[in-house]
């Protein structure tokens, strides 16, 4: 499990690569060094190959059992204690970490290889010889994995930037393009030719709310967060022109607390919301749709009484998928469908306004 989560967050095949690399290139260096000193003489080829091959497998036995510490020291202090907010703490932690696992991994594989084969020099020796040695070692394996997970987030979060800037102006296009409905306007502008004889005045209001919805779904389309507080300006006029072709089918409770107002959500969320009742509900006088908004104190609860429309196919779930691909382009939090005592209800997350625009230009 462990492997797992570390492995992405690191691939692992990378680290096996380094440890390979690296164990290769100090076994062959040490070998060599040692032969040239007299502190153990080769005899032969054989002995060197002998030596050197089981010196790489004792060193990547050593390297994995010191990376992978180092790769959950790494990711530990990049959670509590960024190189931005506390570089001396980090590096004096991360340095003495550094020794530690290098110690202990010493103890460890010096102990079994004296008692396979004991060193003519003395255990204690050679383990503070090796001690110094695999700390330096792991404190210059410790800084490349630190550059190598540097590179590889720097990398990872491009690459995620340009994807979400595709699938954000693809989401855009669709948004608007769905905003923008034929048989809305359509609906909308019968009920306004029928308003124009009947009630001038309301006519006018007519003209003017169904402006200020256009209006914005043009402003918004372009932002990936408005405030709660814009939300339901739109809702209001949204419902208005609904009730004025539907009358009193349609009923409407908000129940929001003010201290919200100033969150954040997605342009024209409540709008697809609002859409799919009508879409999937019989509303009409004798089975009225009741709509109500409220909240749980970090999310909105937008909720309507199922009357399901027998001419309405199942739903496609478009909408519900467009919504939730929005939300996770700026949050780890995402709405929530279900039914509920003969109620749709959908939890809409609310974001803090010190939310950090990512996508947003």
């Amino acid at each position: 499990m462990i492997l797992k989560d570390l492995n992405r967050y690191f691939p692992l095949r990378k680290l096996l690569n380094l440890v390979l690399t690296m164990s290769v290139s100090i076994q062959l260096i040490l070998v060599i060094y040692n032969h040239l000193t007299g502190f153990a003489v080769m005899t032969s080829f054989t002995h060197f190959a002998v030596r050197l091959v089981l010196g790489v497998i004792f060193s990547i036995a050593g390297g994995l059992a010191i990376a992978v510490p180092d790769l959950l020291v790494i990711r530990y202090l990049n959670r509590r204690f960024s190189w931005s907010r506390k570089p001396v703490i980090r590096l004096l932690i991360q340095f003495a970490m550094a020794v530690v696992i290098a110690v202990s991994i010493t103890i460890v594989l010096t102990t079994l290889s004296h008692l396979l084969s004991a060193y003519p020099q003395g255990l204690a020796y050679i383990m503070f010889l090796n001690g110094l040695i695999v700390s330096v070692v792991n404190i210059i394996v410790m800084a490349i994995l630190e550059a190598l997970v540097f590179f590889n987030e720097s990398n990872s979060a491009r690459l995620k930037a340009e994807s979400l800037e595709k699938e954000l102006a693809s989401t855009r296009f669709e948004l608007l393009k769905n905003q923008i409905n034929p048989h809305f306007m359509f609906n909308s502008l019968n009920v306004l030719s029928g308003l124009v004889e009947q009630d001038a005045a309301k006519a006018q209001q007519f003209i003017d709310e169904f402006a200020q919805i256009y209006r914005y779904v043009l402003e918004t389309i372009e932002k990936t967060v408005v405030p709660l507080n814009d939300e339901l300006g739109f809702v209001r006029s949204y419902i208005f022109l609904q009730q004025i072709r539907h009358g009193d089918a349609i009923r409407l409770a908000v129940n929001v607390d003010a201290t919200l107002l100033t969150f954040v959500l997605p342009p024209l969320s409540l709008q697809l919301v609002l859409e799919n009742a009508f879409k999937h509900n019989i509303v009409s006088i004798s089975q009225p749709l009741f709509i109500e908004i409220a909240d749980d104190g970090r999310s909105l609860i937008v909720s309507n009484n199922l009357q399901k429309k027998v001419s309405v196919g199942n739903s496609t779930g478009i909408g519900q998928k467009n919504l939730t691909r929005r939300y996770q382009m700026i949050t780890d939090e995402i709405p929530h469908f279900s039914i509920v005592n003969n109620r749709y209800v959908v939890k809409l997350p609310l974001i803090d306004t010190d939310y950090d625009e990512r996508t947003d230009h």
